[in-house]
């Protein structure tokens, strides 16, 4: 289903760099109000100039930091109609000894995009539309033999963007699942 961009409200999460400046800015030149959020308060506030949107430091990874960027883009310009689970970490290399790394990881780069859903999807069910962006990676694809953490949680990313697509794609929700390859962003950089 085609994804209407110009005149809608978009949240962008992990947007102070990489791939997530690149789509906020994408949305902004296709005319849709952003929402830039990030961790990093300096990077959001750079991509939201640049976007010309709002800028918001908030956890993509937690409920409350949904909420914050969800409530955030109502008081500026409305229902948001597209959300782009953009955010994620590397995690460990090989088993990934840690548990509190794995929880992390886990966290960031999958359960904030099922906490994400679980804001927006219901509002988009009763108004017939929205669209969620879930960038996942190729390591979710094939996958990432450096890092288990990594692969693992890229994969269960596309499954759930899988889950999305087929659950409420009649209810008019459209699902994108982005993929790419290695990208040379400051989260390649940590690797």
């Amino acid at each position: 289903m085609p994804v209407k961009i110009d005149g809608s409200v978009a949240v962008v999460t992990g947007a102070g760099s990489g791939i997530g400046r690149s789509i906020a800015l994408a949305l902004s030149a296709a005319g849709a109000s952003v929402v830039a959020a990030d961790l990093d308060a300096a990077s959001a506030a750079e991509t939201a100039a640049m976007a010309k949107g709002v800028a918001v430091t908030a956890d993509a990874a937690s409920a409350d930091g949904i909420a914050t960027m969800l409530d955030s883009a109502r008081r500026a310009y409305g229902p948001v109609d597209i959300y782009v689970a953009n955010a994620g970490i590397t995690g460990q290399p090989g088993l990934g000894d840690d548990e509190a790394a794995w929880d992390q990881i886990i966290d960031v780069n999958l359960r904030a995009h099922i906490r994400a859903a679980k804001a927006v999807v219901p509002e988009w069910v009763e108004r017939g539309s929205g669209h969620f962006v879930a960038v996942a990676s190729a390591a979710g694809l094939l996958t990432q033999l450096g890092a288990a953490p990594y692969s693992v949680t890229k994969h269960a990313a596309v499954g759930f963007a899988e889950w999305l697509a087929i659950r409420y794609g009649d209810n008019g929700i459209g699902v994108s699942c982005v993929c790419p390859l290695g990208v040379e962003t400051p989260l390649l950089q940590t690797v």
